[in-house]
This record gives structure tokens, C-alpha cells and sequence, in this order.
């Protein structure tokens, strides 16, 4: 893929780095504060998943860079994530797991003693392509990010969450109902139409009555689909809002834009484009020994050694499917030197 063809398709992707944000994340934060006002009044906020920081970097611009010196010293900004991720101004950051007692124990602590006013969550796993799995990953995401949440958000406080919209959301919804007055699903512009991906807005914390916070995760000691029927009565529904969040005759993002957007309006007659790199890229991310091995020579193969193994390869054509994979594998390994072998994970 050229320098420039990113830019070319994803128009937030370039806006993020001429605007300087982490990733283009950010501008869906920004869009549903545009329509929900959701850091008014807010000093005490955490950003749960984190890394790379593009939401934290938000809440530091909207809560922290733009108060007085005196003011920041009431605002408290929490970020965390089970990566490091490089420094922003009034973000503390914690590197823990969101599923454990001890990480809201060090919120709190933060807040030197007090609750959140607002929690917010951009989290999502790998997805496999498979929606009914995928949905049930971010569900259970959603659901330990909310777990937290009750420990540590104020009664009338608000939870924004990344959520997949596929069959079983209504569940997610339901829940949500129970806790917070108000819930409202949202699709930013800057989202592209393609992704099932939208947002939860959970305003008005108001817990039930003697309902203790715990981050005990039951669905996990029982099947999930019992636990999806036990649900699908009509008492169980909920209808939640969904809106559009953003300039809705902004940016498309799921369209192609020229590089110079002169062409397509004399709005943008003052743009001149020029190729950036991304504002941070990851601090340790998960190939970077990969990597090390890899510019250093300690990955690549030797031309002479690889045409031997293929010439093997043909020979052994009369074996059966399982024997060919075997050799496969063993061509693989034998490449391999034993720094290799040690990021595969790989014993003799």
C-alpha cells in the first residue's frame, strides 16, 4: 500500500493526524459530546482500554487544557489499559485489568476517595468476521467495563461504551435500562456505515435499590444461550433511542476524498496536503521483538536452504494429506533459527 492511499480512502485517518490526535477515534467522542454534552460540568473521568489514547487525549483537551491553572488542580483524568501508553497532559495512567478489584481500588484512590462523574470505554477484541461471536466478545467486554463502572461512577454519573449492534443487543440494553435513566444508541459520523459498531450512552446512573457492585462476571459460569432465552420474554425487552451523532453533511466516511480537497469545494481552498506520519505509535506493541529480529536478519530465510526444502517437498507428493501438512511444518520450523522459535513458542 502507497504512503498516500490511506489518506486518500479514510478521511479521518488524515484529519486525526493534521488535527493531532493519537487515532481517529477521537472524532467519535467529540461527535457524541455534540449531541449529548456529556463533559459539562465533569472533573473526575476515566478512559477504560485506553491505549493508544486518542479518548484520553479528548478528555485531557476538553476537561484539562482548557481550564485556568487553578481549575486543573480539581480536574482528575484516569487512564487505563493493560498496554503502556505514552504520557498526556493530566492523565494519570494505570497499566491494569479492568476485571480485577485491585485496578478500581486504584481509581478510586486517584480520586482521593471520590467516585467518577463520567466513564467512557472504546474497547473492542480482534474481530473474527464471525458476527454472532464477535458480539458475543464485545458484549462480555461491555459487561466487564460496566462491572467496573458500578464501582466506581457517581450515582447520576454517565457510561459511554463501544458496543457491536447484531442480534442479541437487545440484551445489552436491557441491562443498561436497569441501571441508568436514560440510554440512548448512537452512530458518530466519523463511524463508518460498513461497521456494526456504534455507541451506548448510559446517563443518570440510579442503581437499584441494595444492588452491590461486584466484578464478578456470572454469565460466565453458565451457558451463554440459556442465559440469552432466560431473556427473550417480552418483560425483558427494552427500546432504546438510536441516533445520529456528528455534521451529518460532513466528511463521509466511508467515501474516497482526492488528496487535495480544493477539488471538491472552495471551502477547503486554504488545505494544501501533506503526508504526516501517525501522532503515536505504539510504545510496545505486541511484534516488536518480531520486528527487532527481522531488521537485525534473524528471520529471513536463505534462498539456497529454502529451494532444498521444496525440492524435498515435491518428492514427498504420494503422502497423504495429514503426512503433507506434517512436512509443511517441519519445512517451517527447520527454516527457523532458535530466536524465531523462541517468539513462536515452539520446543523440540
Amino acid at each position: 500500500m502507497g504512503k498516500t492511499s490511506k489518506d486518500k480512502r479514510d478521511i479521518y485517518y488524515r484529519l486525526a493526524k493534521e488535527k493531532g490526535w493519537r487515532a481517529r477515534s477521537a472524532f467519535k467522542l467529540l461527535q457524541l459530546d455534540e449531541s449529548f454534552n456529556i463533559f459539562k460540568d465533569v472533573t473526575r473521568a476515566v478512559d477504560l482500554c485506553a491505549a493508544p489514547g486518542s479518548w484520553s487525549q479528548v478528555l485531557s483537551s476538553k476537561l484539562y487544557l482548557n481550564r485556568d491553572e487553578q481549575e486543573r488542580k480539581q480536574v482528575k483524568i484516569v487512564a487505563v489499559d493493560l498496554q503502556p501508553m505514552s504520557a498526556l497532559p493530566g492523565v494519570i495512567q494505570i497499566q491494569g485489568d479492568i476485571t480485577e478489584d485491585a485496578t478500581a481500588e486504584k481509581i478510586i484512590s486517584h480520586f482521593d476517595g471520590q467516585l467518577a462523574q463520567l466513564v467512557v470505554c472504546d474497547g473492542a477484541p480482534d474481530v473474527t468476521g464471525l458476527h454472532a461471536f464477535d458480539e458475543y466478545l464485545q458484549s462480555q467486554l461491555v459487561f466487564s467495563a460496566f462491572n467496573i463502572t458500578s464501582c466506581i461512577l457517581i450515582p447520576g454519573g454517565t457510561f459511554i461504551s463501544k458496543i457491536f449492534r447484531a442480534k442479541n443487543i437487545n440484551i445489552i440494553y436491557a441491562q443498561m435500562s436497569q441501571f441508568f435513566k436514560e440510554v440512548n444508541c448512537c452512530k458518530p459520523k466519523s463511524s463508518r456505515q460498513s461497521s456494526c459498531e456504534a455507541f451506548i450512552i448510559c446517563q443518570n446512573y440510579s442503581p437499584p435499590e441494595g444492588y452491590e457492585p461486584t466484578l464478578c462476571n456470572p454469565i460466565l459460569s453458565a451457558n451463554y444461550y440459556d442465559c440469552i432465552s432466560s431473556l427473550e420474554s417480552p418483560t425483558n425487552k427494552a427500546l432504546v433511542p438510536f441516533m445520529a451523532c456528528g455534521d451529518l453533511s460532513g466528511f463521509d466516511s466511508d467515501r474516497t476524498y482526492p488528496l487535495e480537497l480544493s477539488k471538491i469545494s472552495e471551502e477547503f481552498s486554504d488545505w494544501k496536503y501533506i503526508p504526516r506520519p501517525v501522532v503515536q505509535p505504539p510504545t510496545e506493541p505486541a511484534y516488536k521483538k518480531a520486528l527487532g529480529l527481522k531488521k537485525d536478519g534473524s528471520m529471513l530465510n536463505k534462498e539456497d536452504k529454502q529451494s532444498k526444502h521444496l525440492s524435498e517437498r515435491r518428492i514427498n507428493t504420494n503422502l497423504n494429506d495429514n503426512d503433507e501438512v506434517v512436512v509443511e511444518e517441519q519445512i517451517f520450523y527447520d527454516e527457523c533459527d532458535e530466536n524465531c522459535l523462541s517468539i513462536l513458542n515452539i520446543s523440540d
